[in-house]
């Protein structure tokens, strides 16, 4: 399942993703307030907060879903606010996104939810046969393609849906609480899937959860291709590429390191951790 990073080749230098100066309020309350951040090519931002903290909202202007009130949601160099129709369809082409609770067509079967968005796109028939068991095969699911949502457990059913987001091979990736109401084997899982796209194809994400063990086995694991298991890194180390981004009081607390994150003296952060 090769993938390319198109834009990445041409904008070695250019965040995939960036928000500047971004606010957004529901009627009178504002939920985010000037948010800036970015993410680089092969770059993991692990985005963490408490529930109602505005994390998924976040999520949501990145997928050009909502619009900002204030300041500039970049994706692939485009700013969101000028792009609408055809031209935002066309950029969520290189966007793949895993919803909370995974989203998935409970009337379509497991090949038609994970080929959806190439059959939108007017791909080929053979090709769309071909990308499908590629993808249902990297999250170990071959054999449930002729099955529906319904009949599958909870944990391969987000599995399914991280199927669906790797469909186009997209250069972006935004996974919004993937392992939400998952047992924790079942999570581990699928934070080993987030992991895999990672190392094998050095894809680029932003990632909510949580979880702050699915957070720290990102930041302290790998993924060796040659035994194909979830490997931990020597204590002391950590991926380089591996960062966190914390959400408080509408705004970001800390962007940094896990290194920084755990020897943070900031007491929202020392309580949140703790």
């Amino acid at each position: 399942m090769a993938v390319e990073h198109r834009w990445r080749k041409e904008h070695p230098n250019q965040p995939l993703l960036e928000f500047s100066g971004v606010s957004f309020a529901d009627q009178d309350r504002v939920i985010l307030d000037n948010i800036s951040f970015k993410v680089s090519g092969g770059e993991t931002r692990i985005l963490l907060g408490r529930n109602g903290a505005g994390k998924s909202l976040i999520m949501k202007l990145a997928n050009g879903l909502l619009k900002p009130d204030e300041g500039i949601v970049r994706v692939f160099g485009k700013d969101l606010n000028c792009l609408c129709g055809e031209d935002l369809f066309a950029l969520r082409q290189d966007i793949g996104m895993v919803f909370q609770e995974g989203a998935l067509f409970d009337s379509l079967s497991v090949r038609d939810n994970v080929a959806y968005q190439l059959e939108e796109n007017h791909v080929s028939k053979a090709e769309i046969e071909t990308r499908v068991l590629e993808v249902l095969r990297f999250v170990g699911l071959a054999g449930t393609i002729n099955t529906f949502p319904p009949e599958l457990s909870g944990g391969m059913q987000r599995r399914v849906a991280v199927a669906r987001a790797l469909i186009s091979n997209p250069e972006l990736l935004l996974y919004d609480s993937p392992t939400g109401g998952l047992d924790p084997v079942t999570s581990e899982m699928i934070i080993e899937l987030v992991i895999k796209q990672r190392d094998v194809h050095g894809s680029s994400c932003l990632l909510v959860t949580e979880r702050l063990i699915d957070a720290f086995t990102c930041a302290t694991h790998y993924f060796d291709e040659k035994t194909e298991n979830l490997m931990k890194l020597p204590d002391g180390e950590e991926n380089i590429n591996t960062t966190f981004l914390v959400l408080n009081e509408r705004k970001i607390c800390f962007d940094g390191s896990t290194f920084d994150l755990v020897r943070s003296k900031d007491r929202f952060i020392r309580s949140f951790l703790e």
